[in-house]
């Protein structure tokens, strides 16, 4: 472990997102247990009346149908986030095949795993991105030989780092905090990557950064960004990013299922109303293409044309 990173393991502090709001927790990597609630049935002896042959298969096809919805509904899992009981689209990740996917995908870099272990140690640890996800945007970052970054919401420096170990040696990310003290978990890690000049640290609202990039004339300079802040302004930060990046960049932002609080016609919350909303601009944006993919809490993509 790197001596400065091995001081700053186990210290607390609170995450803030980028505007100054507190950013609501999801899981990780943990090892969160698999919420399953036993299923109660009751059996009622009584005489069973004979039934014709037509009758029985489709008596034996309702009951091969019930248990196959009750096998669904016992093999979803249901982990507590926050207040309320919200599902995941993949397997739990200690689940074996979850772990053999990312044995024969991941080649994740020794400073961004310690780093990653290092903040799953910390007070709200698990809500930074997962590996899986910062390999596919350095990838992307790497496909479309980025130079330029954004990173909104930097907390540790995980992303941050990812994404600056993906572009070249003059390359430059730009990362918004208003926490001083969380990135330092990860500055050590960025040093021992050799990426730290690489990495711009802002301590202000992010959206204070972003109109001083664009005031600065750096409209359609960045390749990629990557949101990752508080939901509440979500809407401003996709819009100026998209007016940062250039032509064939990609905007990435995470957290676009909100726990499947977005199936609520109703919210419950100004930040599940603000992602579904969200949402649906983004789907209806004509200036970029889109995916979105079911990694972690949801990761939508746009490209923009």
């Amino acid at each position: 472990m790197v001596p400065e990173a091995a001081a700053l393991k186990g210290r607390a502090w609170t995450r803030w997102s980028p505007a100054g709001a507190l950013v609501r927790s999801r899981p990780c990597h943990s090892s969160t247990r698999d919420l399953r609630r036993p299923l109660l049935i009751r059996v009622m002896a009584q005489r069973v009346p004979r039934l014709s042959v037509p009758a029985a298969l489709a008596l034996g096809s309702a009951a091969l149908g019930a248990a196959f919805a009750a096998g669904l509904l016992l093999g979803k899992r249901w982990p507590l986030w926050g207040s309320g009981r919200q599902q995941r689209l993949l397997p739990p990740e200690d689940h074996p095949l979850w772990q053999y996917l990312l044995s024969r995908s991941m080649r994740e870099h020794p400073a961004l795993r310690t780093l990653r272990l290092l903040t799953l140690e910390q007070p709200q640890g698990d809500s930074m991105m997962t590996c899986e996800q910062a390999q596919l945007l350095a990838n992307l970052a790497r496909l479309i030989k980025a130079k330029k970054a954004l990173d909104l919401g930097t907390f540790t420096g995980y992303s941050a780092l990812a994404l600056a170990l993906a572009l070249p040696d003059a390359g430059r990310v730009v990362t918004c905090e208003v926490n001083a003290e969380p990135p330092e978990l990860g500055r050590p890690l960025w040093r021992q990557a050799e990426v730290e000049q690489k990495i711009d640290l802002r301590l202000q609202p992010a959206l204070q950064t972003l109109d001083e990039l664009l005031a600065a004339g750096e409209a359609g300079t960045f390749d990629v960004a990557v949101v990752d802040a508080d939901k509440e302004n979500c809407a401003a930060y996709y819009e100026r990013c998209l007016q940062l990046l250039r032509p064939g960049g990609v905007l990435a932002v995470l957290r676009v299922l909100w726990g499947g609080e977005v199936l609520q016609h109703q919210p419950r919350n100004k930040a599940a109303e603000c992602v579904r909303n969200l949402n649906e601009r983004i789907l209806r944006d004509a200036r970029v293409y889109i995916s979105l993919l079911p990694l972690d809490d949801g990761l939508s993509l746009a490209f923009k044309i």
